[in-house]
């Protein structure tokens, strides 16, 4: 009996998954039989009533203001048990004909229910300008945090702090609260909202299967999903097109700094039109602020368990690519040695952040010898070397050799220096096992870096904007052993502490980890995931690795965990699956292969924890990535799997969703494959077998 009451519950999952993995079932196969066996009757209720008051089923049947009008609602004229199902009907009597409606639901976890509605429009001529809707009472205030992945974290209120402008708003607009999004810009496609309930802080998520809808007025229309806040609360919805945010109806997002109009996204059905959408609501106490939204990115795993990492380039040909891309780009000059890390027009050494001309290093001496890399130890030597030699000031020391001025430049930055400083340090840590390598200019380089980061965060003064400095975390632990010099961690630990205490609640998500989003972002918390996991690895505190756990699910929230169907185009030409790719922010709405550098952290994490999903998805970020390369290994970023465009400006919005910026070639696409891949090797996972 406890077995079988154990097979009902959503952890099951996990050993079916397991099974999956050793079994040739193809994806679309996973996905019917993991969904079959994940959702299996519990004999419990959810526990809470989510339909509306005014109604289980609304419909709208005209447009006003940007938005579905003229509002009617039904509840159940019958109901009846089919097995674990409970079927509810009913029928709007409406002057052309009628619309029936039907709820096929069953509780499949203590947490969760599935629900499969359907529209059946019965009348002799099309029902024009009808929208249609599932609306969630979640029983939490007005006050509630929303959480909707890759677009809102708890209301985005760090970004809202700098530049509202950029990036959506929802229960701080005005004069509208109310946020919804189509659903292909959702990396895992879940609304949620965290909030306060009599018996206790509660989270409750609407998880959709997305899909275009059907008989639409716009070209491409796609369900909504979002939150509106209401009279009675926060109430979660999906709608049949109709978008909103910022406090108005009828906005898109679809350029960094600019919003679109997007409107009349009615449907027409015509005579015999069906229309039907899955989804799921899951209700979860939360035991602490901020950690709300962690259930629903769980859940969202297990519900697209179909993530088959299979399919994708064979990672050995991509690696190979990759060091031909990497060696192709090696510049000597008379003053200057080594990658260029942009296109021809910006000739420039670039470390850290976009760059990464310093990567290199550390996976030649790894990997270098099994690829055949010619000349691995030269280099090596010669391009640190150089970047050892760069002159330091009262910021540190630059980040950027102009090769045709023949100087370094005064740009400087302390999140572009700390990634420089940890590439390198794990360069020197494989070096010192290299006879034929001179390491004494790179440890004297790194101890003045370490010394100048290490003074500035043990400064009292010491308070940063954002978490793009917690990317230092990670280098000053490293330095504290690799450089003898304890006082380095004593700065790790500091600067550990604080992103640990300022974060944590979710009152400021983590943020500002790319140069170029001012706003949260899925880089501020890989800044502060793997530093919280440095910490934890040196001092093995559990307070660290919690920490880590909880940064890490930010970052998994902006990986894509299913394929969005694209309209013809650059994507399309090369069947392009977008699970596995990472939005960038709240601001910037593209795909990038950021995720490749993330994935052995999320390995060691699922080792660490116990947790097989942290190692599923590391293996999905990393193999998907290799699509799109150029013929010498080359790869741009920014493909637009949702109507946004970064780096080409438009009009309206045909042709931008499918379509993919090329132009932006830049290193650190190849240097994050070849560190990674040295990483897994180090974790002992060969991932040129995958």
């Amino acid at each position: 009996m406890l077995l079988a009451r154990a097979l009902q519950t959503r952890f099951a999952s996990i050993f079916f998954i397991q099974l999956l993995h050793s079994t040739a079932i193809t994806p679309p196969e996973v996905y019917r039989l993991s969904l079959a066996f994940l959702l299996l009757p519990a004999s419990a209720a959810l526990a809470f009533n989510w339909v509306p008051a005014d109604g289980r089923w609304s419909v709208a049947l005209a447009w006003a203001d940007g938005w579905p009008a003229e509002w009617q609602h039904r509840q159940p004229a019958e109901s009846r048990q089919a097995d674990a199902w409970t079927i509810h009907r009913a029928e709007f009597a409406l002057p052309g004909g009628t619309l029936k409606v039907q709820d096929s639901e069953r509780t499949v976890a203590d947490d969760m229910l599935e629900v499969r509605r359907r529209w059946q429009w019965d009348g002799p001529a099309p029902l024009p300008r009808v929208s249609l809707s599932i609306r969630v009472a979640t029983g939490l205030p007005a006050d509630a945090r929303p959480v909707l992945p890759g677009i809102s974290y708890y209301d985005n209120p760090a970004g809202q702090s700098v530049d509202p402008g950029r990036i959506p708003v929802i229960s701080a607009a005005a004069p509208l609260r109310r946020g919804f999004y189509e659903e292909h810009r959702f990396p895992m496609p879940f609304a949620a909202v965290e909030g306060a309930h009599p018996d206790g802080l509660r989270v409750v998520a609407l998880h959709s299967v997305p899909s275009p809808i059907r008989f639409g007025h716009q070209p491409d229309q796609w369900w909504s999903l979002g939150v509106d806040y209401t009279s009675t609360g926060a109430e979660l919805a999906l709608h049949s097109g109709a978008l909103a945010s910022n406090g108005r109806n009828g906005l898109l997002k679809g350029y960094q700094r600019r919003w679109f109009e997007y409107t009349d996204a009615w449907c027409t059905l015509p005579p015999g039109a069906i229309v039907e959408k899955t989804f799921y609501l899951e209700r979860a106490a939360v035991a602490r602020s901020g950690d709300g939204f962690r259930a629903p990115v769980h859940t969202s795993l297990r519900l697209n368990a179909a993530l088959n990492p299979d399919g994708f380039p064979p990672v050995r040909d991509v690696l190979a690519r990759k060091f031909a891309d990497t060696l192709a780009r090696w510049r000597v000059t008379p003053h200057a040695t080594g990658i260029q890390a942009f296109p021809e027009h910006r000739r420039w050494i670039d470390l850290g952040w976009a760059g990464q001309s310093e990567a290199f290093a550390y996976p030649f001496l790894v990997l270098g010898e099994s690829f055949a890399v010619p000349d691995l130890i030269r280099y090596v030597q010669s391009g640190l070397d150089f970047i050892a030699g760069a002159p330091f000031s009262a910021d540190g020391f630059p980040v950027r050799y102009d090769l045709d001025r023949q100087a370094w430049s005064a740009r400087t930055n302390p999140l572009s220096q700390a990634q420089a400083m940890e590439n390198m340090l794990q360069a020197l840590r494989v070096a010192r096992g290299r006879p034929t390598l001179d390491v004494s200019r790179w440890e004297t380089f790194l101890r003045r870096a370490a010394d100048h980061h290490s003074a500035r965060v043990l400064s009292a003064s010491w308070r940063p904007v954002s978490t793009n400095e917690g990317f230092l975390i990670a280098p000053l632990a490293y330095a504290a052993g690799l450089l003898d010099e304890p006082r380095y961690l004593t700065a790790a630990r500091k600067a550990a502490d604080h992103y640990l205490a300022r974060h944590q609640a979710m009152t400021e998500p983590y943020w500002g980890g790319t140069l170029d989003a001012r706003c949260e972002d899925k880089e501020g918390a890989w800044a502060a995931f793997q530093g919280f996991l440095a910490m934890h690895e040196i001092t093995r505190e559990s307070r660290y690795l919690e920490a880590a756990a909880h940064a890490a699910d930010v970052v998994l929230s902006y990986m894509y965990v299913w394929d969005v169907p694209l309209p013809p185009g650059r994507l399309a030409d090369h069947a392009f699956k977008t699970r596995g790719w990472t939005a960038v922010s709240v601001q910037n709405m593209h795909l990038d292969v950021y995720g490749v550098l993330c994935a052995p952290a999320f390995w060691r994490l699922g080792e660490l924890t116990g947790r097989k999903d942290y190692q599923r998805a590391a293996r999905l970020l990393y193999v998907t990535c290799g699509q799109l390369l150029d013929p010498r290994g080359g790869q741009g970023e920014q493909m637009h799997q949702t109507n946004y465009a970064q780096h080409y400006d438009y009009t309206d919005l045909a042709g931008v969703r499918g379509d993919y910026v090329e132009q932006w070639n830049v290193y650190w696409i190849s240097a994050h494959f070849l560190v990674a891949a040295a990483q897994f090797r180090e974790l002992g996972v060969d991932v040129t077998t995958w």
